[in-house]
């Protein structure tokens, strides 16, 4: 078991993932069907040997809380996963910044007794051996080590973008600039930070209390504690992730790593996994991805009568419990404990758990989350100016998201769940995004944790 302790921060709100995240922290949200983004990260370094962790929360945790309880315990004698809630260690104020959050918790570094610190984010989806980041910070006496990996400019705006020299030390670094700069002969790409870094003890610990005491400071990593390493002459290296390997992936398999914070993000890295050569391979026995084992009969793909079209399922992904009855699933994603009825077709879509298709339904380009029933012969994604003046949530590339608990008839708007629209009215940057006139609220008691099964149809009157 390594000695060395692990920070994992999970309190980000992710407001460009709404509505997926106004009733759970970008962390918890669910990713390929059965996971949650949180395990990815866990996974990595359960795998890489690290026995403790810490996991720093805010944001609507109670999901996230409830799935890292049940699912992420360790042993004991000295391992564990720990949730940390935000608790105001300091003054009655919330975590500032992501540095913050680790000063606030000082005492919890301070009681460890570790040499080095990981503090590396949880809301990205990625595998990497987080010892050979380890080794080469180790081996360079790096005060600061930070895992870096090249990206398309036009994408580089939302990280922080490295400056090196040719010996892999640090010597710029620049938080989400406008105009990103090119990594030196290779245009187009930027070299960006991957919110993972490798922290000497007794570096993290003076930096963070001389941060803590700036009133000028934003108290974030990439744009205070990185700059100002930096500026003092640190010995601030970068890990190459490129160099990463996997155990039992193939010598030359690319790197994936990926930011899901915009639901065009999160749709693209759904879609990823779903490929016929997926980016990043879930089925690595020796690199397994943990999450939540469900006791959840095996997926079927059935006749819904004996002279009935036999279910159709291509480059899918689809999970426990769930039922595909003479219908068809083209390039997407299906999560647990789902029906999709007769005739129906889903096409480059991602279904969360819980979610009832009814027959002859057409879906393409959607993002159901959690216990959405979507009523027979409904058509969305095959108009988009239809679609973008009949549903709440389109994006610019026109995705439609559905909110948690949503029912969506054939034709008029759309029926939220109680809790879904009060968490919508109280929320007003999302409620920026929400267009105007194209729901409405469940008369019933409706709750969005309500499964949009059999029982519940007949319970809403929906049937007879």
């Amino acid at each position: 078991m390594k000695n060395t302790l692990v920070m994992i921060m999970a309190g980000g709100k992710g407001s460009r993932l709404g509505p997926l995240t106004i009733h759970r922290s970008k962390p918890g949200v669910p990713f390929a069907g059965r996971y949650r983004i949180i395990d990815f990260v866990l996974s990595n370094f359960i795998n890489s040997g690290y026995r403790k962790i810490y996991v720093l929360t805010q944001y609507m945790s109670s999901s996230l809380i409830k799935h890292l309880n049940r699912n992420w315990r360790l042993s004991g004698f000295g391992e564990y996963i720990e949730v940390v809630p935000a608790q105001m260690r300091l003054g009655e104020f919330w975590y500032r910044g992501t540095a913050d959050a680790v000063f606030q918790n000082l005492n919890l570094v301070r009681d460890a007794r570790a040499d080095h610190v990981a503090v590396f984010g949880g809301d990205h989806v990625y595998k990497m051996d987080v010892g050979q980041m380890e080794a080469a910070h180790r081996e360079s006496n790096a005060d600061l080590t930070v895992a870096a990996f090249p990206v398309p400019v036009d994408e580089a705006s939302a990280f922080g973008i490295i400056d090196v020299d040719d010996r892999g030390r640090i010597v710029g670094f620049v938080e989400k600039p406008k105009n990103p700069p090119e990594m030196p002969g290779r245009p187009g790409w930027s070299l960006v930070s991957m919110g993972n870094y490798m922290f000497k003890r007794e570096v993290l610990e003076r930096v963070l209390v001389e941060d803590g005491a700036s009133e000028s400071s934003r108290h974030d990593f990439g744009r205070d504690i990185i700059p100002r390493l930096v500026s003092e002459g640190a010995r601030v290296n970068v890990y190459d992730f490129a160099q990463n390997h996997i155990p039992g992936e193939p010598e030359g398999a690319e790197p994936y790593w990926r930011d899901v914070g915009t639901l065009e993000s999160y749709f693209d890295a759904n879609m990823d996994l779903r490929a016929r050569l997926p980016a990043l391979d879930l089925y690595n026995r020796q690199w397994r991805i943990r999450s939540a084992q469900r006791d959840y009969p095996p997926a079927r793909f059935v006749k819904s009568a004996v002279d009935a079209p036999a279910a159709t399922v291509d480059d899918s992904l689809v999970c426990e419990g769930s039922i595909i009855s003479s219908a068809t699933a083209f390039e997407s994603v299906v999560g647990y404990d789902c029906f999709v009825h007769s005739g129906a077709r889903i096409a480059e879509s991602i279904v969360l758990s819980g979610c009832d298709i009814g027959h002859d339904a057409r879906l393409c380009r959607v993002i159901l989350d959690k216990n959405c029933k979507i009523e027979p012969g409904c058509v969305i994604g095959e108009d988009p100016e239809a679609d973008a003046k009949r549903f709440p949530f389109v994006t610019e590339s026109g995705l439609v998201v559905l909110p948690k608990g949503t029912i969506v008839p054939a034709k008029g708007p759309v029926v939220l769940a109680n809790d879904v629209a009060e968490l919508l009215e109280n929320d007003p940057e999302l409620g920026e995004k929400l267009h105007p006139g194209t729901f409405v609220v469940s008369m019933q008691s409706r709750h969005s944790y309500d499964s949009a099964g059999p029982r519940f149809r007949k319970f809403a009157g929906l049937e007879t």
